[in-house]
């Protein structure tokens, strides 16, 4: 299964992608642990994306890519990817770059900014971009900017399922595969 999740800040990607990997028996790929690990790391691109994760900005397409296209080539078996792609121009050049195969389909967990900004004010990870109210109502904005076209893409190629993401954890699991049962991986 080759499965892309979607959503806003808080909407339950990273839990939704564990829960998902764990039943299909692949990897969770995080776009966004993939960045704060070469951040962490303090590689050249972890340098080069700090600020834009600190202050709440997506980082450039190119450097977002790198780090996907290394994690994706060694998940031949399948893929469950969380926060990736967040524009038009990463979904159509993960596309290209694949031939077309990229996604068996998409997951949008929909989820209110209300919901989402309270959600990240409670997570016990603390990330940095999860502590100033302004970088939170950046990165929703950014969000709804970059994303929300990402989302109407894969709608109107049919791939996309919307499941309602303020429900418990378990009951969104639980929709996303009620949601799937139909879909054959490719």
């Amino acid at each position: 299964m080759r499965l892309v999740l979607l959503g806003p800040p808080g909407a339950g990607k990273g839990t939704q992608a564990e829960a998902l990997a764990g039943h299909f028996g692949v990897p969770h790929i995080s776009s966004g642990e993939l960045l704060r690990r070469h951040v962490a790391s303090g590689t050249t691109l972890g340098r080069e994306v700090t600020g834009y994760l600190d202050r709440g900005e997506l980082a450039p397409d190119d450097l977002v890519m790198a780090v996907v296209d290394e994690a994706l080539a060694g998940a031949a078996s399948g893929y469950i990817l969380d926060g990736f792609p967040r524009t038009l121009s990463q979904a159509e050049k993960a596309e290209a770059r694949r031939g077309g195969a990229f996604a068996d389909a998409v997951v949008f967990l929909d989820v209110a900014n209300g919901v989402a900004r309270r959600r990240m004010a409670q997570r016990l990870a603390g990330r940095s971009d999860d502590r100033d109210r302004g970088v939170i109502d950046r990165r929703l904005r950014t969000f709804h900017e970059e994303t929300d076209p990402v989302v109407h893409y894969y709608r109107d190629r049919g791939m996309l399922v919307t499941v309602d993401a303020a429900q418990p954890p378990e009951a969104v699991t639980a929709a996303i595969l009620a949601a799937l049962a139909g879909r054959r991986p490719g």
